[in-house]
């Protein structure tokens, strides 16, 4: 209805429909005590994807009960959309005498905005510290404010019935609280105590009990001060936890786990602890303390040794953290030392999240066992994020963030879905709207192979999942299996399409192609890095063409080839393949990717097969060159590629990066990554010369790197500085983002692909880019790399299908 009709003088009764993240955070007591204080009757009750209100009053007090709901909501709240209607008044009535919460209802459509986990607040955790609170040293309290939210929720509506708090029964003063409208768990689905709610057991590796609630975490801070490896049961799964100043204590941790260089991420009290190993801007501040509480990879302060190298070897940057649970603050008060918090798993297995498993599979690397009895329902790990010039940037999207929904724009919306978008009530004054049938199919997008997460498009939303992780063991694919079971079952959805990557081998291209049969629906492939750039699109609602950039360490192409360098004019649900880095052979495919002298031998084979011959004895012994060389020579097991990502392990190689590479021999790095890495941190950003590098005529045109490679070898050969060598690589590719804009003519230039969680490339592109005249897009909601790109596959699925 018009908002100008509240105002005449009669007694109105309103219907107020609100969609958004409007559960479980405290929306309903918020709505409660603004119609109380105005003196309206009525009620507020959570259904399944909705907050619905009836409130009665004079117009003046419902235009500002309105005005309130509008901008006024609770900070975790997000309103999507506020639909007002107005119904006949019902008077005085002995029913209805006051406002009032009424019980949840279950409504036949199911699109939650479901929150996501929320950090301690300050309120909770000043009643941890204070020995007068019943809840003084209480490891689980939480308030309408903050607490578990997706790692405990069964079903919707967002009651404690459907969670897995539903098993603890509140206590007389617990639910006191539950119904008092001026307490702040008034209606906190979580709200527990000493007296009622979950609780601590400390385990030996085998699972024998030691020691229960506040003698478990003393127990355990004594171990932790001892150098011993704890296995804590933390909010959406296992973590292992070592004392992070002790190098031969985090030296076992990363023996025992598998894990020998990747860098570990550290727990540290507070941001003045922080501030004390690590260089922190206002923005990396406002994101440790936020309510999502991110890892955030901090630059290190080399003048202070406080963390030990092992952490994170031979990395200027740290992945830090604040302690996000009271159970995290109290370890850390007593421990008083910066602790390694790494996901409680061996390398490459998806973490633990029931203790039975954590016995069985943490027992071999943890001394001991922190856990509670309070059930995980689904796994969330710990999000990470950085900040760069343009802001943050979310390199793993999960606690925190997932399974906060994306908003599409008309341009991810298929002509036909457009136009059967009627304008009805529904609609608010600013034009959102809730989502309807005609607002595109529901669509299930399996995403990739590596960094995994799925997605279920639902109408104008996105619902993209917590990160799963790469799927390279049985166990992974599994926790990737149940991943897709839950989102199509909690959102009581019916995939319409599905999607997927083009990889034929991809576990998740068959298992998208199983489905689809199933289902009988049509099963959508996307290429790999047109899904990269459209999941940027898709996240800044992009129309007409645009230039992706999409660089990356290997995807699947339309010609068979490993793709990874690619210039594409996209628009709509199509691409065009504008440009690409020249081929070269990556002997051995996969094994390529884990060894980047390989990826070396490829490049310069391409470039003279002879200059190949040269340099492979500084690589490889005689047998290693023999059969790379041939390889190389009659195409065997030997994949072309245009990868950038593997073009960066190429030159690291040559370079001698990482530097435990120094010695000869056919090695592998410890995780993907690593090479690239270790060039990205040894460049001297003071500099901006380049190397020469050229565009050839062709269709699609090819980017020609050998004259950059021979200006590298160059370099090498005369003793230039790796540093130098480096930001001259780095300069180059930015300058080439430049030349591909001016030769495709688009305005909108995306950056996508897992090249893009270079901090350095990217700052120098945008820069250059923008310096160019073109607007340039990066990504802000959802990962660069491989763990963003569902949400292209969502955005593009009923687009690609329908053309």
């Amino acid at each position: 209805m018009p908002h100008s009709t509240l105002h005449s003088t009669t007694v109105q009764r309103l219907t107020i429909e609100v969609r958004g993240v409007v559960q479980g955070v405290g929306f309903r007591p918020f709505v409660y005590n603004a119609a109380m204080a105005r003196g309206l009757r009525g009620w507020v009750r959570n259904e399944t994807d909705l907050v619905r209100i009836e409130a009665e009053g004079v117009p003046a007090a419902l235009a500002d009960f309105v005005d309130v709901l509008r901008h006024s909501a609770p900070p975790q709240a997000r309103i999507d959309s506020l639909h007002v209607t107005e119904v006949p008044p019902i008077g005085d009535t002995p029913a209805e005498v006051s406002f009032a919460i009424l019980t949840s209802r279950e409504i036949a459509s199911r699109r939650p905005a479901v929150p996501a986990d929320l950090a301690a607040c300050a309120e909770c955790l000043a009643e941890l510290r204070d020995p007068a609170q019943r809840r003084y040293r209480y490891p689980f309290t939480n308030c309408t404010n903050c607490g578990p939210r997706w790692s405990i929720i069964e079903g919707v509506p967002y009651d404690r019935p459907r969670t897995s708090m539903s098993r603890f029964e509140m206590c007389p003063a617990c639910r006191a609280e539950y119904d008092s409208p001026a307490d702040r768990r008034f209606h906190a689905q979580p709200i527990a105590c000493p007296a009622c709610g979950p609780e601590l057991r400390l385990l030996d590796a085998s699972g024998g009990v030691l020691s229960t609630r506040d003698d478990a975490i003393r127990a355990a801070v004594e171990a932790l001060l001892a150098g011993q490896i704890v296995a804590l049961k933390g909010l959406g799964g296992f973590q292992l936890l070592v004392d992070a100043t002790s190098d031969a204590a985090v030296r076992r941790l990363r023996d025992r786990k598998h894990r020998p260089a990747k860098p570990l991420a550290v727990m540290i009290g507070s941001l003045d602890k922080i501030r004390e190993c690590c260089n922190v801007s206002d923005a990396e501040a406002d994101l440790l303390a936020s309510p999502a509480a991110p890892i955030v990879l901090l630059a290190r302060r080399r003048s202070k040794k406080t963390i030990a190298e092992s952490v994170a070897p031979g990395n200027p940057e740290l992945g830090v953290m604040l302690p996000y649970t009271p159970l995290h603050h109290l370890l850390m008060a007593d421990v008083g030392r910066p602790i390694v918090c790494t996901s409680g798993n061996l390398s490459e297995e998806p973490m633990a999240t029931a203790t039975a498993d954590a016995i069985d599979r943490l027992g071999r690397i943890a001394d001991l066992i922190l856990t509670h009895n309070r059930p995980i329902v689904r796994p969330v790990d710990d999000s990470v994020v950085l900040c760069d010039a343009d802001g943050p940037v979310i390199l793993r999207r999960a606690r925190g963030y997932a399974p906060l929904p994306i908003e599409l724009a008309d341009a991810g919306l298929s002509p036909r879905s457009k136009q059967t978008r009627p304008r009805k009530h529904w609609q608010d004054a600013s034009g959102t709207l809730a989502p309807a049938k005609g607002d595109g199919p529901i669509v299930l997008a399996v995403g990739g192979h590596l960094k995994n997460a799925v997605a279920l498009r639902l109408g104008r939303q996105v619902v993209v999942g917590s990160h799963v992780g790469d799927l390279e063991s049985p166990r992974s694919f599994e926790v990737f299996r149940r991943a897709v079971d839950d989102l199509v079952s909690f959102f009581d959805a019916r995939p319409e399409v599905v999607a997927c990557d083009l990889h034929p081998d991809y576990l998740s291209t068959q298992h998208a192609q199983r489905l689809a049969e199933q289902w009988a629906v049509p099963l959508v492939r996307v290429q790999h890095h047109h899904a990269h750039v459209a999941s940027c699109i898709a996240e800044h609602g992009l129309t007409g063409p645009v230039l992706g950039l999409a660089f990356d360490g290997t995807g699947h192409g339309t010609d068979g080839t490993v793709w990874g360098g690619e210039a594409l004019r996209c628009k709509g649900g199509k691409f065009e393949r504008l440009a690409h880095l020249r081929l070269f052979g990556l002997p051995g495919g996969d094994q390529a990717v884990r060894r980047p002298r390989r990826s070396a031998l490829g490049v310069l084979f391409a470039m003279d097969p002879d200059l190949a011959e040269r340099h492979a004895p500084e690589w490889f012994d005689d047998r290693q060159r023999r059969t790379l060389l041939t390889m190389l020579e009659h195409g065997t097991r030997c994949p072309m590629a245009s990868s950038l990502g593997r073009l960066f392990d190429a030159v690291a190689a040559i370079c001698g990066l990482p530097k435990d590479f120094e010695t000869s021999g056919d090695r592998e790095v410890s995780f993907e990554g690593e090479a690239a890495m270790a060039l990205q941190f040894a460049a001297d950003e003071n500099r901006d010369e380049t190397y020469p590098i050229e565009l050839l005529k062709g269709d699609p045109r090819v980017v020609d790197w050998e004259p950059m490679i021979r200006g590298v070898l160059g370099d090498r050969a005369d003793g230039v500085p790796i540093g130098r060598i480096s930001a001259r690589f780095h300069n180059t590719l930015a300058d080439l983002t430049v030349q591909l804009a001016r030769r495709a003519g688009c305005a909108q230039v995306v950056l996508s692909g897992g090249c893009f969680q270079n901090r350095l490339l990217t700052e120098q592109a945008r820069r250059r880019l923008s310096e160019a005249g073109f607007n340039v897009y990066t990504h802000k909601k959802v990962p660069p790399g491989d763990g963003g790109i569902a949400l292209g596959q969502a955005y593009l699925a009923d687009l690609v299908h329908r053309s």
